[in-house]
């Protein structure tokens, strides 16, 4: 790693963004948890509060970033090789819920942030990265219409699962887990259903590496 004095802003950025959430859970998605993480990790506030210019859109994006990472760590290319399309959404999806448990509180909160008017945009532009790191770390090769309706639903399956998981009290979340469980389940019947109706036999690979991006779940 370079030394703290000679990092750009993008590498303080990658530093800090790990532990922001855990300040901001108690000072909200403020400049005081930027000087608090800085602070922590031993960066000049004043040059982390330029790397956080933005302000709280920049630090949660930030903070997904460094989830997005942590993801892939858990998971390697040869831990998912060994698991179907469906198995390997489902384990990229509760690995993020399992690194972003520690920090729930600052989850919601920045929920409450990307659900403004105002951050739409950005919102959107958060949860298809999200969604486009899994389907890529899936293994998924897609390059056209599918490439977009794929992430396109992963989205919207992703995002209602952080709303339930944000409020789940069950041991080691277990509810959040039954609840993405059953979306996804409810993607398989879908597809098997439509490939009896059409007279085609078939497993598992016919289902979410085909159907993720025909599906369109309710806005959430």
């Amino acid at each position: 790693m370079s030394d703290i004095h000679d990092m750009t802003l993008d590498e303080i950025r990658a530093l800090l963004a790990p532990v922001l959430a855990r300040h901001a859970a108690f000072d909200g998605w403020r400049s005081p948890a930027v000087t608090m993480a800085a602070q922590e990790k031993g960066v000049d506030p004043d040059i982390a509060a330029l790397a956080f210019a933005d302000g709280p859109v920049d630090m949660i994006d930030a903070w997904f970033a460094s989830i997005d990472a942590q993801m892939l760590a858990m998971l390697p290319p040869e831990t998912l090789a060994a698991l179907s399309i469906r198995k390997r959404i489902i384990a990229l999806i509760e690995a993020r819920l399992t690194l972003l448990a520690p920090d729930r509180e600052a989850l919601r909160r920045a929920i409450a942030i990307l659900a403004l008017p105002t951050n739409a945009a950005r919102a959107t532009k958060l949860g298809w990265r999200a969604a486009d790191v899994m389907w890529r770390a899936a293994g998924d090769t897609a390059a056209d219409f599918a490439h977009y309706s794929k992430r396109t639903t992963l989205t919207a399956v992703y995002a209602s699962t952080l709303l339930a998981f944000v409020n789940d009290e069950s041991e080691d979340h277990a509810d959040s887990r039954a609840f993405l469980a059953r979306r996804i389940e409810g993607v398989m019947r879908f597809e098997k259903a439509k490939a009896k109706l059409k007279g085609v036999g078939g497993g598992e690979h016919l289902s979410l590496s085909r159907f993720i991006g025909r599906l369109r779940y309710p806005a959430v």
